[in-house]
């Protein structure tokens, strides 16, 4: 989410880019020469999902102009992608994957298993600010016997291996300055970045997979949701990726001109807390602030009929999803009752850091409000998404902190007592390492149903809602993607007619 500002200037930028799109329409003759155009809030921070690219770099560049040795689907499924076959050994430790045929990069040079083995360092090195980072840990050694082989020995079993290298981009192991430039191997390569406002990707000539359907795409970014509404109004957009203004869909419900797609969300608002430090190393602090919060009330303030309650990290796309809402649910008097419990009835003082973007700060006044209720005092400090990383996610400098989650699959982060969080439980770890090693997806998913319900109890973090995942589109479009896993938008499929 980005903060909502005044329309004022970005109503100014919606003529120009109205002009903009038009022109690309009138342009076309066939639907494989339109350019589509998509409007987004989801700006990269630069384009290397490695330092830090942010949400949009996953959402312009993962299956467009990058892509990986398996594709994570729309839906959830898991497919091969420059990965021509696999085997496994018995024991399981050891994947040798045999690469497509005939792959180059948008600067000619053919795709080798060098170059493989080259962009899995980039994300497991130890500069590398990749969320997939510790999920690969599990990597002994590469190997690259001939240019279409690659080897990977593991130091013990991962069950999850194969879905996670469907999160790592393939680059060419020669390139350099991916912060701004890109050579990918996808249907799309990069056009132009004009920051503040435009990304565009063309067409890759010679792709060696099945050809974009379309001639190119233009990002267009919004940092305010009025004035990303009235693109898609006047024709500027044909397709926003997320809604932010759940009250402005009422002009686009029901009208012919446009549909309304509510698909799946993997985005998690989470109140964490830093379970190192007092008073939220005690569970009873923490079950009393959950307790205290009413999410339902947070939820419906924000995003009215749309969004869902999820009671801990599992969203229902996932496997090992149960509905946990039940546990930890608002209860003003009983989170009284806790605190009295921990030895803190006459309440506490605590901190949120909080991204300056919406809805941050205005769920962290909301939990303000609610805290005060059992006598605990909130203060807010606003920071920037920059500041967030390097005072919470690096530093753990903080007693609590508000952040947005997009990953699917990412409850096993609760098992790694380093991560941000410094949650800790024995037993949750080894709950999250066996399934990790599991032989089957079932015994997985039972192991990771037991360590999410010791989580939930805990309350490790209060999971506020999970974002609803709305994309309004032109009705001349299809071939979009509606559920937005992993933040990603494929627009190679996307027909104007």
């Amino acid at each position: 989410m980005r903060k909502l500002t005044t329309a004022l200037a970005a109503l100014a930028l919606v003529g120009t880019l109205a002009a903009c799109g038009n022109d690309a329409d009138s342009a076309a003759t066939s639907p494989d020469q339109a350019i589509i155009q998509v409007g987004s809030v989801y700006e990269p921070q630069n384009l290397d999902n490695t330092a830090g690219g942010g949400q949009g770099v996953t959402e312009a560049l993962n299956g467009n102009v990058y892509e990986g040795l398996f594709r994570l689907t729309d839906t959830g499924a898991v497919e091969p992608l420059l990965a021509k076959d696999q085997k496994v050994s018995d024991d399981g430790l050891t994947y040798t994957f045999t690469l497509q045929p005939n792959v180059t990069f948008h600067s000619g040079k053919a795709l080798t298993s060098a170059d493989v083995k080259a962009s899995v360092e980039r994300v497991t090195a130890e500069n590398s600010k990749s969320a997939r980072k510790s999920n690969l840990a599990v990597i002994k050694s590469i190997a690259t016997p001939d240019d279409a082989t690659v080897e990977f020995t593991l130091s013990s079993r991962s069950i999850s291996f194969v879905y996670n290298l469907s999160y790592i981009w393939i680059v060419n192991a020669s390139a350099t300055d991916l912060t701004t430039s890109t050579d990918g191997t996808g249907p799309y390569k990069l056009g132009e970045w004009k920051r503040g406002s435009t990304l565009s990707l063309t067409r890759a000539d010679g792709y060696w997979g099945t050809p974009a359907k379309n001639a190119g795409v233009v990002f267009h970014y919004f940092t305010d949701a009025t004035a990303l509404n009235n693109a898609l109004i006047t024709n500027a957009v044909d397709v926003v990726t997320s809604e932010q203004s759940p009250d402005a869909l009422a002009q686009f419900d029901g009208n012919a001109d446009y549909k309304v797609n509510n698909g799946q969300s993997t985005t998690k608002l989470l109140l964490a807390f830093n379970d190192r430090v007092a008073p939220f190393d005690k569970v009873a602090v923490r079950q009393a602030v959950s307790q205290a919060i009413d999410n339902k009330k947070l939820l419906t303030s924000i995003w009215g009929e749309y969004g869902t309650l999820i009671g801990s990290m599992v969203p229902p796309s996932d496997p090992w999803y149960e509905d946990l809402t039940a546990v930890n649910a608002y209860h003003v008097e009983n989170a009284k009752k806790l605190l009295a419990d921990a030895g803190l009835g006459g309440g506490f003082t605590f901190t949120i850091d909080t991204p300056s973007y919406d809805p941050h700060p205005t769920a962290a006044t909301f939990i303000k409000s609610e805290l005060a209720k059992i006598g605990v005092t909130v203060n807010i400090n606003t920071i920037t998404a920059d500041e967030w990383y390097t005072k919470v996610y690096q530093k753990r400098d903080f007693q609590a902190t508000l952040q947005e989650h997009v990953n699917d699959r990412d409850v096993v982060w609760y098992g790694n007592p380093d991560f941000y969080w410094g949650y800790d439980n024995k037993q949750v770890t080894e709950l999250v390492t066996k399934a990790e090693q599991s032989a089957t997806a079932e015994e997985q998913t039972t192991l990771l149903k037991q360590a999410n319900k010791i989580i939930a109890e805990e309350a490790a973090s209060d999971w506020l809602y999970l974002y609803p995942q709305i994309v309004v589109a032109s009705s001349k479009l299809s071939g979009y993607p509606v559920n937005g896993l992993n933040a990603q938008f494929f627009a190679y499929g996307i027909v104007k007619n």
